[in-house]
C-alpha cells in the first residue's frame, strides 16, 4: 500500500544527520540546566522528587503530604538523576536531566515512526518540526510528567504503524507505549491511546489475522507496567490509593467546553505543524483512507477530543502535536515555491527581529541605556543586578553569528524553511537564556522568600502551620530551606503559621504576630506571611 511519500520526491533535509543531532541536543539541554526551580509546574515536581530522594519511592509526596495526582515514573527519574549527579551539578539541575532523557526518547522515536511511515526525508524533518513548535519550547524544558505522556503517546503510535506488517511485534510496542504514558501521564494518556487503537480497527490494515494475537500482546505488556505501582500502592495504604483512583476517574470527566481559550491555545502553540498538517491533508485529499493518514488522523482526533475537554493549558495539548508534527513533516517538503518563500520569509524576519531585541533588553540591564528599556526590566523585578559571565555573551555573540550565517549562505531546498524556522527559535531560546536568564530566575525563583523564613524561624522552629499555601510554595520551601508546614487538626498548637494571601488582604490575625511579610520579587499577585502564635 503505497505511502504518504509516494508523491514526495524531495531531497532529504538540508541539516544532515549529524547536525540534526547536534540541533536537537543544543535544543534539549539549553534552559533544563542553570536555573532555580521556577513556579509553577517545576519546583512542584522537583518538589516530588526530591521527597523520593529522601527515601520514600513508592507515595510521591510534596514537602511530606502525599501528592497523588499522577504516577512516578518522571519522578522516579529524576530522584535517581538528582541522587546520581547531584554531586556534580546543583540537585534541581540533576533532576531535570529526567526530562532531557525523556525528550531525547520522544525526538528519537518520532524520528524512527516517521521514517517507517512517511520516508527518510521525514527522518529528520519530524525532530525539526517537533523542536521548531511553540507549544513544545516551555513544557519540555520544565520538570514535567507530560514528556514522558508523549513519549508514550508516540510510542504506542509507532507501535500501532508497524502492526501493519508485523502484527505481534506492533503490538508488543503498542502496549509498551500506553504503560509508559500511563506511568507519566496517568490513564489521560491511556484513554488517547486506547481510542487512537480503537478507531483503527476500523479500518481493514489494522484488521489482518495476527491482530487479536497484537491486542493479547499489548494487553500483557500494557498491564505488566501498568499493574505494579497502583498494587504496591494499595497493599501500602488502601486509603491512598483511594485518593490516587478517585483523581483518575475524576480526570476522564469533562473538565470544560470548548471556548475560545482553547481555540486561541491551539492557534498559537500548534505553530507551525498546524498549518503544514492541513496542507499535507490537502495534498492527500484524494487518499484519505491511506493507512498511514488514517493512523495521524485518529490519533489528532483523540488528542484534539481530549484537550477541547480539558482545560486550555500547553501541557493538554502537547498529546495532539504529536501527530500534527508527522503530518506536517509529510507536507513541509511540499510546500509550493511562493508559500514556502513567504513561510522563510516570516520566519527569518521574524526571529531577527526577537533576536534584536533581546539584545536590546541584555544591553539595557547591564548598562542602564536606553533608560526606558532598562526601566521596563527594573519595575517587574526592583532589587535586581544585572550581571553576566563572559561566557555567556560570547555564547550569546556566537549563536547570533551563526544565525546571520544560516540566513545569508542556506542554499534552496523544499526544506529550508522549516529546517531555519527551527534553526530561528532554537536560536532566541539560546539568546533569551544567555542575556536574560538571571533576570528570569530572579523573579520566578522563591529563594529568597524561603531565605527570610528560614531566618525569621532559627535553625528549630518546631511545627509550622500553614494555611491557603499552594503547592508550588509548599514545595519551594522545603526544597530550599527545609521549611515544612503542616495542615489541619495536626496544626493547632504550632507555634508558627505561613499564610498564602493576596494583597491588601487584612494583616491582623487574632492570636497571632505578624513576623514577615514577602513574595517573589515583582510577584503583585500573592502576599506570603509569617506568623508567631502570640504570648
Amino acid at each position: 500500500m503505497p505511502d504518504l511519500t509516494d508523491r514526495n520526491h524531495s531531497p532529504a533535509p538540508l541539516l544532515a544527520r549529524y547536525g540534526t543531532l547536534f540541533l536537537c541536543a543544543v535544543w534539549l539541554l539549553a534552559g533544563a540546566v542553570g536555573h532555580d526551580p521556577w513556579k509553577a509546574d517545576d519546583v512542584l515536581h522537583l518538589g516530588v522528587a526530591f521527597g523520593m530522594d529522601a527515601g520514600d519511592w513508592l507515595v510521591p509526596r510534596i514537602a511530606g503530604d502525599p501528592w497523588l495526582v499522577s504516577p512516578p515514573l518522571y519522578h522516579w527519574l529524576a530522584a535517581l538523576c538528582g541522587k546520581l549527579l547531584g554531586g556534580l551539578l546543583p540537585w534541581h539541575d540533576a533532576a531535570r536531566l529526567a526530562s532531557v532523557l525523556f525528550g531525547a526518547a520522544f525526538l528519537a522515536i518520532l524520528s524512527r515512526m516517521a521514517q517507517q511511515l512517511l520516508g527518510a526525508s521525514a527522518a529528520l524533518a519530524a525532530p525539526l518540526l517537533a523542536i521548531g513548535s511553540l507549544g513544545l519550547l516551555v513544557p519540555m524544558h520544565e520538570a514535567q510528567p507530560a514528556i514522558v505522556g508523549v513519549t508514550g503517546f508516540i510510542t504506542s503510535l509507532w507501535g500501532l504503524s508497524a502492526w501493519r506488517q508485523a502484527p505481534l511485534r506492533g503490538g508488543l510496542i503498542f502496549g509498551a507505549g500506553i504503560g509508559i504514558g500511563f506511568l507519566g501521564a496517568g490513564i489521560d494518556s491511556v484513554a488517547i491511546q486506547l481510542a487512537t487503537g480503537l478507531m483503527l480497527t476500523l479500518h481493514p490494515a489494522w484488521r489482518t489475522r495476527g491482530s487479536l494475537g497484537a491486542w493479547l500482546a499489548a494487553a500483557a505488556i500494557a498491564l505488566l507496567l501498568v499493574l505494579p505501582w497502583p498494587l504496591l500502592l494499595w497493599l501500602q495504604s488502601p486509603a491512598l490509593f483511594d485518593i490516587w483512583w478517585s483523581a483518575e476517574r475524576e480526570s476522564l470527566t469533562l473538565r470544560s467546553g470548548f471556548s475560545l481559550n482553547h481555540l486561541e491555545l491551539l492557534a498559537w502553540a500548534s505553530w507551525p505543524v498546524l498549518p503544514l498538517a492541513l496542507w499535507s491533508l490537502w495534498l492527500e485529499r484524494r487518499h484519505l483512507l491511506k493507512a498511514p493518514t488514517v493512523l495521524l488522523l485518529a490519533a489528532s482526533a483523540a488528542a484534539i477530543f481530549a484537550f477541547l475537554a480539558d482545560v486550555p493549558r500547553p501541557t493538554a495539548l502537547m498529546p495532539a502535536l504529536v501527530p500534527l508534527t508527522l503530518l506536517a513533516a509529510a507536507g513541509a517538503g511540499r510546500l509550493r515555491r511562493g508559500a514556502a518563500n513567504a513561510f522563510d520569509w516570516f520566519g527569518m524576519m521574524t526571529f531577527t527581529l526577537i533576536a534584536a531585541l533581546i539584545w536590546l533588553g541584555g544591553i539595557a540591564m547591564l548598562s542602564g541605556e536606553p533608560a526606558r528599556v532598562a526601566k521596563n526590566f527594573s519595575k517587574p523585578a526592583p532589587g535586581f543586578i544585572a550581571e553576566t559571565s563572559a561566557m555567556a555573551i560570547v555564547l550569546a555573540i556566537a549563536v547570533s553569528v551563526a544565525w546571520i550565517v544560516v540566513m545569508l549562505r542556506t542554499p534552496r531546498s523544499p526544506w529550508r524553511a522549516a529546517a531555519r524556522w527551527s534553526l530561528g527559535l532554537t536560536t532566541i531560546w539560546l539568546l533569551l537564556l544567555a542575556l536574560w536568564l538571571p533576570w528570569i530566575d530572579y523573579g520566578k525563583s522563591y529563594r529568597s522568600v524561603s531565605a527570610g523564613f528560614r531566618h525569621e524561624l532559627g535553625p528549630h522552629p518546631g511545627c509550622i502551620a500553614r494555611r491557603g499555601l499552594g503547592l508550588a510554595q509548599r514545595a519551594s520551601l522545603d526544597y530550599f530551606n527545609g521549611i515544612r508546614t503542616i495542615g489541619g487538626s495536626k496544626a493547632k498548637d504550632c507555634p508558627f503559621l505561613i499564610v498564602q494571601t493576596a494583597p491588601g488582604t487584612e494583616q491582623d490575625l487574632p492570636g497571632w504576630a505578624l513576623m514577615r511579610e514577602t513574595s517573589r520579587p515583582g510577584d503583585k499577585s500573592e502576599r506570603l506571611r509569617l506568623y508567631r502564635r502570640a504570648e
